[in-house]
Protein backbone atom coordinates (compact mmCIF):
# COMPACT_ATOMS: atom_id res chain seq x y z
CA UNK A 1 0.00 0.00 0.00
CA UNK A 2 1.16 3.99 -0.82
CA UNK A 3 2.68 5.62 1.72
CA UNK A 4 -0.21 7.55 3.86
CA UNK A 5 -2.60 6.20 1.63
CA UNK A 6 -5.25 6.47 4.44
CA UNK A 7 -5.48 10.45 4.03
CA UNK A 8 -5.86 10.03 0.65
CA UNK A 9 -8.75 8.14 1.56
CA UNK A 10 -9.92 9.94 4.84
CA UNK A 11 -10.26 13.20 2.39
CA UNK A 12 -12.23 10.96 -0.49
CA UNK A 13 -14.41 9.98 2.38
CA UNK A 14 -14.94 13.58 3.96
CA UNK A 15 -15.67 14.88 0.40
CA UNK A 16 -18.74 12.23 0.01
CA UNK A 17 -19.37 12.74 3.51
CA UNK A 18 -20.48 16.40 3.24
CA UNK A 19 -21.94 16.20 0.10
CA UNK A 20 -24.47 13.43 1.92
CA UNK A 21 -25.19 15.49 4.57
CA UNK A 22 -25.31 18.52 1.61
CA UNK A 23 -28.62 16.11 0.16
CA UNK A 24 -29.61 15.28 3.38
CA UNK A 25 -30.35 18.47 4.25
CA UNK A 26 -31.83 19.62 1.47
CA UNK A 27 -34.41 16.76 1.82
CA UNK A 28 -35.45 17.53 5.38
CA UNK A 29 -36.07 21.46 4.04
CA UNK A 30 -38.44 20.19 1.21
CA UNK A 31 -40.36 17.00 2.78
CA UNK A 32 -41.05 19.84 5.70
CA UNK A 33 -42.48 22.44 3.33
CA UNK A 34 -44.32 19.52 2.32
CA UNK A 35 -45.36 17.17 4.64
CA UNK A 36 -45.56 19.34 7.78
CA UNK A 37 -44.65 19.13 11.09
CA UNK A 38 -47.31 15.72 11.51
CA UNK A 39 -45.99 14.16 8.71
CA UNK A 40 -42.33 14.68 9.01
CA UNK A 41 -43.58 13.08 12.62
CA UNK A 42 -44.80 10.02 11.19
CA UNK A 43 -41.59 9.38 8.79
CA UNK A 44 -39.42 10.12 12.08
CA UNK A 45 -41.08 7.50 14.04
CA UNK A 46 -40.63 4.68 11.66
CA UNK A 47 -36.99 5.71 10.15
CA UNK A 48 -35.06 5.56 14.14
CA UNK A 49 -36.61 1.98 14.11
CA UNK A 50 -35.36 1.26 10.92
CA UNK A 51 -31.69 2.89 11.45
CA UNK A 52 -31.49 0.75 14.94
CA UNK A 53 -32.37 -2.56 13.34
CA UNK A 54 -29.89 -1.75 10.78
CA UNK A 55 -27.03 -0.39 13.39
CA UNK A 56 -27.54 -3.76 15.19
CA UNK A 57 -27.10 -6.22 12.29
CA UNK A 58 -24.23 -4.90 10.34
CA UNK A 59 -22.89 -1.57 12.16
CA UNK A 60 -19.75 -2.96 13.10
CA UNK A 61 -19.45 -5.19 9.46
CA UNK A 62 -17.19 -2.52 6.99
CA UNK A 63 -14.43 -2.43 10.00
CA UNK A 64 -14.62 -5.88 10.96
CA UNK A 65 -14.50 -6.69 7.12
CA UNK A 66 -11.62 -4.10 6.79
CA UNK A 67 -8.97 -5.40 9.42
CA UNK A 68 -9.52 -8.81 8.56
CA UNK A 69 -8.50 -8.16 4.88
CA UNK A 70 -6.16 -5.55 5.84
CA UNK A 71 -4.12 -8.27 7.45
CA UNK A 72 -4.65 -10.68 4.64
CA UNK A 73 -3.28 -8.05 2.02
CA UNK A 74 -0.30 -7.51 4.23
CA UNK A 75 0.22 -11.14 4.34
CA UNK A 76 0.07 -10.90 0.61
CA UNK A 77 -3.04 -13.70 1.13
CA UNK A 78 -5.54 -12.30 -2.06
CA UNK A 79 -7.28 -15.51 -1.90
CA UNK A 80 -7.82 -14.96 1.85
CA UNK A 81 -8.66 -11.77 1.70
CA UNK A 82 -11.75 -13.01 -0.88
CA UNK A 83 -12.80 -15.72 1.13
CA UNK A 84 -13.18 -13.45 3.72
CA UNK A 85 -15.48 -11.36 1.36
CA UNK A 86 -17.60 -14.50 0.69
CA UNK A 87 -18.52 -15.31 3.84
CA UNK A 88 -19.14 -12.33 4.95
CA UNK A 89 -21.57 -11.73 2.14
CA UNK A 90 -23.50 -15.00 3.04
CA UNK A 91 -23.28 -14.22 6.39
CA UNK A 92 -24.66 -10.69 5.75
CA UNK A 93 -27.60 -12.13 3.29
CA UNK A 94 -28.56 -14.44 6.34
CA UNK A 95 -28.66 -11.41 8.79
CA UNK A 96 -30.26 -9.26 6.76
CA UNK A 97 -32.66 -11.04 5.15
CA UNK A 98 -33.43 -12.59 9.39
CA UNK A 99 -33.65 -8.43 10.82
CA UNK A 100 -35.72 -7.85 7.89
CA UNK A 101 -38.25 -10.08 8.61
CA UNK A 102 -38.11 -8.91 12.35
CA UNK A 103 -38.51 -5.61 11.77
CA UNK A 104 -41.57 -6.71 9.22
CA UNK A 105 -42.99 -8.82 12.50
CA UNK A 106 -41.99 -6.29 14.93
CA UNK A 107 -43.78 -3.26 13.19
CA UNK A 108 -47.79 -4.46 14.04
CA UNK A 109 -46.45 -5.44 18.13
CA UNK A 110 -44.38 -1.75 18.17
CA UNK A 111 -47.69 -0.11 16.78
CA UNK A 112 -50.07 -2.25 18.87
CA UNK A 113 -48.12 -1.58 21.87
CA UNK A 114 -47.95 1.68 21.90
CA UNK A 115 -44.51 2.01 21.72
CA UNK A 116 -44.79 3.81 18.77
CA UNK A 117 -47.90 5.94 19.58
CA UNK A 118 -49.53 6.95 16.11
CA UNK A 119 -50.80 3.54 14.49
CA UNK A 120 -50.36 5.81 11.02
CA UNK A 121 -46.70 5.21 11.22
CA UNK A 122 -47.49 1.55 10.06
CA UNK A 123 -46.42 1.28 6.24
CA UNK A 124 -43.40 3.40 6.81
CA UNK A 125 -42.45 0.83 8.98
CA UNK A 126 -43.42 -2.09 6.42
CA UNK A 127 -41.88 -0.24 3.27
CA UNK A 128 -38.20 -0.03 5.34
CA UNK A 129 -38.02 -4.03 5.44
CA UNK A 130 -36.22 -4.23 2.26
CA UNK A 131 -33.55 -1.35 2.79
CA UNK A 132 -32.95 -3.83 5.88
CA UNK A 133 -31.76 -6.07 3.67
CA UNK A 134 -29.73 -4.27 0.85
CA UNK A 135 -28.08 -2.30 3.47
CA UNK A 136 -26.27 -5.21 5.54
CA UNK A 137 -24.99 -6.56 2.00
CA UNK A 138 -23.42 -2.90 1.43
CA UNK A 139 -22.01 -3.34 5.07
CA UNK A 140 -19.78 -6.36 3.42
CA UNK A 141 -18.99 -4.78 -0.05
CA UNK A 142 -17.51 -1.43 1.92
CA UNK A 143 -16.01 -3.34 4.53
CA UNK A 144 -13.69 -5.38 1.58
CA UNK A 145 -12.87 -1.91 -0.52
CA UNK A 146 -11.64 -0.21 2.74
CA UNK A 147 -9.67 -3.50 3.67
CA UNK A 148 -8.16 -2.89 0.37
CA UNK A 149 -7.52 1.00 1.25
CA UNK A 150 -9.69 1.50 -1.61
CA UNK A 151 -11.78 4.36 -0.46
CA UNK A 152 -13.64 5.68 -3.67
CA UNK A 153 -15.76 2.69 -4.46
CA UNK A 154 -17.50 3.14 -1.04
CA UNK A 155 -17.52 7.08 -1.31
CA UNK A 156 -19.29 6.98 -5.03
CA UNK A 157 -22.01 4.41 -3.29
CA UNK A 158 -22.66 6.68 -0.52
CA UNK A 159 -23.44 9.79 -2.92
CA UNK A 160 -25.35 7.67 -5.46
CA UNK A 161 -27.29 6.28 -2.94
CA UNK A 162 -28.31 9.04 -0.57
CA UNK A 163 -29.15 10.85 -4.39
CA UNK A 164 -31.37 8.05 -5.25
CA UNK A 165 -32.70 8.44 -1.90
CA UNK A 166 -33.36 11.59 -1.79
CA UNK A 167 -34.93 12.27 -5.18
CA UNK A 168 -37.34 9.01 -4.63
CA UNK A 169 -38.37 10.38 -0.95
CA UNK A 170 -39.43 13.65 -2.36
CA UNK A 171 -41.08 12.40 -5.65
CA UNK A 172 -43.02 9.52 -3.93
CA UNK A 173 -44.33 11.64 -0.93
CA UNK A 174 -45.55 14.33 -3.39
CA UNK A 175 -47.23 11.59 -5.54
CA UNK A 176 -48.94 10.18 -2.34
CA UNK A 177 -49.88 13.55 -0.63
CA UNK A 178 -53.41 13.33 -1.90
CA UNK A 179 -54.03 10.39 -0.48
CA UNK A 180 -53.16 11.42 2.91
CA UNK A 181 -50.06 11.86 5.39
CA UNK A 182 -49.79 7.90 6.04
CA UNK A 183 -49.18 7.22 2.68
CA UNK A 184 -46.78 10.25 1.59
CA UNK A 185 -44.75 9.54 5.17
CA UNK A 186 -44.58 5.86 3.64
CA UNK A 187 -43.80 6.88 0.39
CA UNK A 188 -40.58 9.03 2.24
CA UNK A 189 -40.05 6.08 3.78
CA UNK A 190 -39.66 3.94 0.96
CA UNK A 191 -36.80 6.05 -0.63
CA UNK A 192 -33.99 4.40 1.65
CA UNK A 193 -34.85 0.81 -0.79
CA UNK A 194 -34.04 2.34 -4.17
CA UNK A 195 -30.86 4.11 -1.88
CA UNK A 196 -29.96 0.67 -0.71
CA UNK A 197 -30.38 -0.83 -4.52
CA UNK A 198 -28.69 1.93 -6.18
CA UNK A 199 -25.53 1.52 -3.33
CA UNK A 200 -25.59 -2.18 -4.20
CA UNK A 201 -25.66 -1.85 -7.96
CA UNK A 202 -22.27 0.81 -8.03
CA UNK A 203 -20.00 -1.25 -5.95
CA UNK A 204 -20.97 -4.28 -7.42
CA UNK A 205 -19.97 -2.56 -10.57
CA UNK A 206 -16.71 -1.49 -8.99
CA UNK A 207 -15.89 -5.22 -7.29
CA UNK A 208 -16.78 -6.06 -11.12
CA UNK A 209 -14.07 -3.77 -12.24
CA UNK A 210 -11.45 -4.63 -9.64
CA UNK A 211 -11.85 -8.18 -9.44
CA UNK A 212 -9.79 -9.14 -12.56
CA UNK A 213 -6.68 -7.70 -11.00
CA UNK A 214 -7.66 -9.48 -7.69
CA UNK A 215 -7.27 -12.45 -9.60
CA UNK A 216 -4.70 -12.22 -11.14
CA UNK A 217 -2.88 -11.53 -7.75
CA UNK A 218 -4.81 -14.83 -6.39
CA UNK A 219 -3.16 -16.80 -9.43
CA UNK A 220 0.48 -15.63 -8.84
CA UNK A 221 0.45 -15.48 -4.80
CA UNK A 222 2.30 -18.44 -2.77
CA UNK A 223 -0.39 -21.00 -1.31
CA UNK A 224 -1.13 -20.38 2.28
CA UNK A 225 -3.38 -22.27 4.73
CA UNK A 226 -7.01 -21.55 4.32
CA UNK A 227 -9.09 -20.75 7.11
CA UNK A 228 -12.36 -22.49 7.49
CA UNK A 229 -15.77 -20.84 6.91
CA UNK A 230 -16.59 -21.66 10.94
CA UNK A 231 -13.26 -20.29 12.05
CA UNK A 232 -13.40 -16.52 9.48
CA UNK A 233 -17.63 -16.38 10.93
CA UNK A 234 -16.21 -16.97 14.29
CA UNK A 235 -13.35 -14.16 14.10
CA UNK A 236 -16.00 -11.72 12.06
CA UNK A 237 -18.67 -11.62 14.67
CA UNK A 238 -16.05 -11.38 17.69
CA UNK A 239 -14.73 -8.28 15.63
CA UNK A 240 -17.47 -6.50 15.01
CA UNK A 241 -19.81 -6.74 18.17
CA UNK A 242 -17.65 -4.43 19.73
CA UNK A 243 -17.26 -2.41 16.88
CA UNK A 244 -20.65 -1.87 16.54
CA UNK A 245 -20.83 -1.05 20.11
CA UNK A 246 -17.94 1.29 19.64
CA UNK A 247 -19.63 3.36 16.98
CA UNK A 248 -23.00 3.41 19.15
CA UNK A 249 -21.61 6.01 21.26
CA UNK A 250 -23.54 8.73 19.69
CA UNK A 251 -27.03 7.16 19.13
CA UNK A 252 -26.59 5.80 23.26
CA UNK A 253 -25.97 9.07 24.27
CA UNK A 254 -28.93 10.73 21.88
CA UNK A 255 -31.20 8.39 23.41
CA UNK A 256 -29.92 9.38 27.25
CA UNK A 257 -30.68 12.98 26.45
CA UNK A 258 -33.94 12.13 25.20
CA UNK A 259 -34.86 10.61 28.15
CA UNK A 260 -33.16 12.60 30.98
CA UNK A 261 -33.24 16.20 29.55
CA UNK A 262 -36.72 17.08 29.40
CA UNK A 263 -37.36 15.50 33.31
CA UNK A 264 -34.20 17.13 34.91
CA UNK A 265 -35.59 20.54 33.11
CA UNK A 266 -39.24 19.41 34.84
CA UNK A 267 -37.06 18.63 38.26
CA UNK A 268 -35.80 22.63 37.49
CA UNK A 269 -38.53 23.76 37.38
CA UNK A 270 -39.35 24.59 33.68
CA UNK A 271 -42.56 23.52 32.28
CA UNK A 272 -43.20 20.84 29.83
CA UNK A 273 -43.47 23.40 27.05
CA UNK A 274 -40.47 25.72 27.86
CA UNK A 275 -38.65 22.64 28.56
CA UNK A 276 -39.05 21.56 25.22
CA UNK A 277 -38.00 24.16 23.55
CA UNK A 278 -34.29 23.81 25.52
CA UNK A 279 -34.01 20.42 24.78
CA UNK A 280 -34.64 21.10 21.28
CA UNK A 281 -31.97 24.13 21.39
CA UNK A 282 -29.33 21.37 22.07
CA UNK A 283 -30.62 18.43 20.01
CA UNK A 284 -31.96 20.02 16.84
CA UNK A 285 -29.67 23.02 16.88
CA UNK A 286 -26.50 22.48 18.73
CA UNK A 287 -26.00 18.52 18.24
CA UNK A 288 -26.54 18.51 14.44
CA UNK A 289 -23.17 21.42 13.94
CA UNK A 290 -20.87 19.31 16.20
CA UNK A 291 -22.02 16.59 13.94
CA UNK A 292 -21.31 18.06 10.81
CA UNK A 293 -17.72 19.40 12.30
CA UNK A 294 -17.11 15.59 13.24
CA UNK A 295 -17.40 14.39 9.72
CA UNK A 296 -13.51 14.98 9.07
CA UNK A 297 -12.27 13.02 11.81
CA UNK A 298 -15.15 10.10 10.91
CA UNK A 299 -13.48 9.56 7.88
CA UNK A 300 -9.97 9.80 9.12
CA UNK A 301 -10.83 6.76 11.59
CA UNK A 302 -12.28 4.45 8.20
CA UNK A 303 -9.53 5.05 6.69
CA UNK A 304 -6.86 4.83 9.38
CA UNK A 305 -8.29 1.37 10.75
CA UNK A 306 -6.90 -0.78 7.73
CA UNK A 307 -3.79 1.28 7.79
CA UNK A 308 -2.66 0.65 11.19
CA UNK A 309 -4.03 -2.99 10.77
CA UNK A 310 -1.48 -3.76 8.11
CA UNK A 311 1.67 -2.06 9.48
CA UNK A 312 0.57 -3.98 13.13
CA UNK A 313 0.70 -6.99 11.00
CA UNK A 314 3.18 -6.96 9.74
CA UNK A 315 5.17 -5.83 13.12
CA UNK A 316 6.33 -2.51 12.03
CA UNK A 317 5.95 -0.81 15.47
CA UNK A 318 7.75 2.62 14.47
CA UNK A 319 5.02 2.73 11.46
CA UNK A 320 1.73 1.76 13.47
CA UNK A 321 2.92 4.53 15.98
CA UNK A 322 3.99 7.48 12.90
CA UNK A 323 0.15 6.42 11.23
CA UNK A 324 -1.34 6.89 14.54
CA UNK A 325 0.64 10.38 15.36
CA UNK A 326 -0.16 11.80 11.64
CA UNK A 327 -3.79 10.91 11.80
CA UNK A 328 -3.88 12.54 15.62
CA UNK A 329 -2.37 15.65 14.50
CA UNK A 330 -4.73 16.50 11.67
CA UNK A 331 -7.24 15.38 13.68
CA UNK A 332 -5.98 18.19 16.11
CA UNK A 333 -5.73 20.50 13.15
CA UNK A 334 -9.57 20.07 12.47
CA UNK A 335 -11.13 19.76 15.53
CA UNK A 336 -9.49 22.56 17.48
CA UNK A 337 -10.52 25.26 15.46
CA UNK A 338 -13.33 23.94 14.74
CA UNK A 339 -14.23 24.07 18.29
CA UNK A 340 -13.18 27.84 18.83
CA UNK A 341 -14.62 28.83 16.01
CA UNK A 342 -17.77 27.20 16.96
CA UNK A 343 -17.74 29.13 20.46
CA UNK A 344 -16.45 32.24 18.96
CA UNK A 345 -19.60 32.65 16.09
CA UNK A 346 -22.62 30.73 18.47
CA UNK A 347 -24.45 33.82 18.09
CA UNK A 348 -23.70 34.67 14.32
CA UNK A 349 -24.26 30.79 13.77
CA UNK A 350 -27.33 31.02 15.39
CA UNK A 351 -29.19 33.56 14.35
CA UNK A 352 -28.12 33.15 10.75
CA UNK A 353 -29.01 29.15 10.34
CA UNK A 354 -31.94 28.65 12.95
CA UNK A 355 -33.73 32.59 13.11
CA UNK A 356 -33.57 32.85 16.53
CA UNK A 357 -30.14 33.75 19.18
CA UNK A 358 -31.69 31.70 21.90
CA UNK A 359 -29.65 28.79 21.04
CA UNK A 360 -26.08 30.42 21.20
CA UNK A 361 -25.21 29.65 24.40
CA UNK A 362 -26.05 25.83 24.19
CA UNK A 363 -24.10 25.69 20.33
CA UNK A 364 -20.87 27.86 22.59
CA UNK A 365 -20.79 25.35 25.34
CA UNK A 366 -21.03 22.48 23.57
CA UNK A 367 -18.04 23.20 21.38
CA UNK A 368 -15.66 21.66 23.27
CA UNK A 369 -17.41 18.31 22.46
CA UNK A 370 -15.94 18.61 18.84
CA UNK A 371 -12.43 18.57 20.03
CA UNK A 372 -13.11 15.12 22.32
CA UNK A 373 -15.56 13.53 20.32
CA UNK A 374 -12.64 13.69 17.31
CA UNK A 375 -9.83 12.52 19.72
CA UNK A 376 -12.42 9.78 20.46
CA UNK A 377 -13.04 8.36 17.33
CA UNK A 378 -9.64 8.60 15.64
CA UNK A 379 -8.11 7.14 19.00
CA UNK A 380 -10.65 4.04 18.98
CA UNK A 381 -9.71 3.60 14.81
CA UNK A 382 -6.12 3.10 15.96
CA UNK A 383 -7.24 0.74 18.67
CA UNK A 384 -8.83 -1.67 16.37
CA UNK A 385 -6.47 -1.41 14.22
CA UNK A 386 -3.65 -3.02 16.82
CA UNK A 387 -6.38 -5.37 17.93
CA UNK A 388 -8.02 -3.97 20.47
CA UNK A 389 -11.45 -3.85 19.27
CA UNK A 390 -13.42 -4.43 22.67
CA UNK A 391 -11.25 -1.42 24.67
CA UNK A 392 -13.00 1.09 23.33
CA UNK A 393 -16.91 -0.52 23.80
CA UNK A 394 -15.93 -0.82 27.29
CA UNK A 395 -14.48 2.61 27.52
CA UNK A 396 -17.54 4.30 25.79
CA UNK A 397 -20.31 2.17 28.54
CA UNK A 398 -18.00 3.45 31.04
CA UNK A 399 -18.78 7.26 29.11
CA UNK A 400 -22.68 6.31 29.20
CA UNK A 401 -22.45 6.04 32.75
CA UNK A 402 -20.77 9.58 33.42
CA UNK A 403 -23.08 11.14 31.23
CA UNK A 404 -26.29 9.79 32.45
CA UNK A 405 -24.65 11.39 36.09
CA UNK A 406 -24.12 14.19 34.82
CA UNK A 407 -26.96 15.24 32.68
CA UNK A 408 -29.33 14.90 35.82
CA UNK A 409 -26.94 16.14 38.03
CA UNK A 410 -26.21 19.26 35.94
CA UNK A 411 -29.13 20.05 33.90
CA UNK A 412 -31.75 19.75 36.89
CA UNK A 413 -29.75 22.75 38.37
CA UNK A 414 -32.02 25.68 37.40
CA UNK A 415 -29.08 28.05 37.11
CA UNK A 416 -27.40 25.86 34.58
CA UNK A 417 -30.77 24.03 32.74
CA UNK A 418 -29.78 23.13 29.09
CA UNK A 419 -26.07 24.38 29.25
CA UNK A 420 -25.94 21.42 31.88
CA UNK A 421 -27.06 19.12 29.16
CA UNK A 422 -24.36 20.37 27.07
CA UNK A 423 -21.63 20.08 29.56
CA UNK A 424 -22.61 16.87 30.13
CA UNK A 425 -21.93 15.82 27.12
CA UNK A 426 -18.72 17.60 26.77
CA UNK A 427 -17.67 15.60 30.17
CA UNK A 428 -18.83 12.27 28.14
CA UNK A 429 -16.35 12.55 25.30
CA UNK A 430 -14.18 13.75 27.54
CA UNK A 431 -13.75 10.67 29.94
CA UNK A 432 -13.90 8.48 26.64
CA UNK A 433 -11.11 10.34 24.76
CA UNK A 434 -8.87 10.23 28.18
CA UNK A 435 -9.96 6.29 28.52
CA UNK A 436 -8.55 5.55 24.62
CA UNK A 437 -5.33 7.54 25.16
CA UNK A 438 -4.42 5.68 28.24
CA UNK A 439 -5.04 2.13 27.02
CA UNK A 440 -2.99 3.45 23.71
CA UNK A 441 -0.24 4.85 26.26
CA UNK A 442 0.45 1.52 27.46
CA UNK A 443 0.92 0.18 24.09
CA UNK A 444 3.76 2.88 23.76
CA UNK A 445 1.83 4.92 21.32
CA UNK A 446 1.65 8.82 22.78
CA UNK A 447 -0.43 11.66 22.42
CA UNK A 448 1.44 14.43 20.06
CA UNK A 449 0.69 16.65 23.35
CA UNK A 450 3.24 19.37 21.79
CA UNK A 451 1.85 19.75 18.43
CA UNK A 452 -1.70 20.03 20.42
CA UNK A 453 -0.27 22.79 22.27
CA UNK A 454 0.79 24.95 19.15
CA UNK A 455 -1.86 23.89 17.48
CA UNK A 456 -4.33 25.20 20.00
CA UNK A 457 -2.66 28.75 20.03
CA UNK A 458 -3.08 28.85 16.70
CA UNK A 459 -6.47 28.09 17.21
CA UNK A 460 -7.27 30.76 20.13
CA UNK A 461 -5.47 33.60 18.04
CA UNK A 462 -7.45 32.55 15.38
CA UNK A 463 -10.44 33.33 17.90
CA UNK A 464 -9.60 36.38 18.89
CA UNK A 465 -9.42 38.03 15.58
CA UNK A 466 -12.97 36.29 15.08
CA UNK A 467 -14.22 37.91 18.04
CA UNK A 468 -12.43 41.04 17.00
CA UNK A 469 -14.19 41.09 13.59
CA UNK A 470 -17.81 40.97 15.35
CA UNK A 471 -16.49 44.04 17.24
CA UNK A 472 -16.14 45.61 14.41
CA UNK A 473 -19.00 44.42 12.70
CA UNK A 474 -21.79 44.80 15.32
CA UNK A 475 -24.24 47.19 13.64
CA UNK A 476 -24.05 44.94 10.69
CA UNK A 477 -26.53 41.63 9.93
CA UNK A 478 -25.39 38.52 11.30
CA UNK A 479 -25.05 36.79 8.05
CA UNK A 480 -22.28 39.20 7.17
CA UNK A 481 -20.78 38.58 10.86
CA UNK A 482 -20.44 34.84 10.22
CA UNK A 483 -19.34 35.25 6.70
CA UNK A 484 -16.72 38.11 7.63
CA UNK A 485 -15.84 35.95 11.10
CA UNK A 486 -15.11 32.96 9.39
CA UNK A 487 -13.09 34.33 6.52
CA UNK A 488 -10.87 36.08 8.65
CA UNK A 489 -10.75 33.38 11.36
CA UNK A 490 -9.73 30.91 8.10
CA UNK A 491 -6.35 33.69 7.34
CA UNK A 492 -5.09 33.91 10.89
CA UNK A 493 -5.60 30.39 11.59
CA UNK A 494 -3.98 29.34 7.93
CA UNK A 495 -0.99 31.85 8.57
CA UNK A 496 -0.52 31.16 12.24
CA UNK A 497 -0.22 27.07 11.56
CA UNK A 498 2.35 28.26 8.92
CA UNK A 499 4.58 30.69 10.98
CA UNK A 500 4.69 28.83 13.90
CA UNK A 501 6.04 25.60 11.66
CA UNK A 502 3.26 23.24 13.15
CA UNK A 503 3.21 21.41 9.65
CA UNK A 504 6.61 20.60 8.43
CA UNK A 505 7.17 20.59 4.60
CA UNK A 506 7.78 17.19 4.94
CA UNK A 507 3.85 16.47 6.04
CA UNK A 508 2.87 18.84 3.54
CA UNK A 509 3.93 16.42 0.73
CA UNK A 510 2.51 13.41 2.43
CA UNK A 511 -1.25 15.33 2.25
CA UNK A 512 -3.11 14.77 -0.82
CA UNK A 513 -3.07 17.15 -4.02
CA UNK A 514 -1.34 20.09 -1.83
CA UNK A 515 1.69 17.66 -1.91
CA UNK A 516 1.81 16.95 -5.36
CA UNK A 517 1.93 20.97 -6.00
CA UNK A 518 4.30 20.86 -3.68
CA UNK A 519 7.09 18.27 -5.49
CA UNK A 520 6.11 20.35 -8.58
Amino acid sequence: MGKDKFLKGALVLTIAGLLVKVLGSVNRILLSRMLGGEGIGLYQMAYPVYLLMLSICSAGVPVAVSIIVAEKVAKEDYAGAHRIFKVTMRLMCAFGLLFALTLYGLAGVLVQSGIIRDPRAYPALLVLTPAVFFSSILASFRGYFQGYQMMVPPAVSQILEQFVRVMTMILLAWWLLPYGLTWAAAGAAFGAVPGGLTGLIVLTFFYRKAARQWQEKIKTQVRQTAESTRQIAKRLILLAIPSSCANLLIPVTSAIDMVLVPNALGAAGFAVAAATTLFGYLSGMAQPLMMLASIPTTSLTLSLVPAVSEAFTLNRPDEVRRQIAFALKICLLIVLPAAVGMAVLAEPISGSLYGTLKAAPVIAHLAPSIIFLGIYQVTTGALQGIGKTAVPMWNMFAGSIVKAVAVWYLTSQAWLNILGAAWASNINFFVVACLNLFFLRKSRIDFPWKEGVRILAASLLMGAGAVGVLHLLAGSGLVLRLCAGMVVSIIIYVAAVALMGIVTKEECRRIPFIGRLLRK
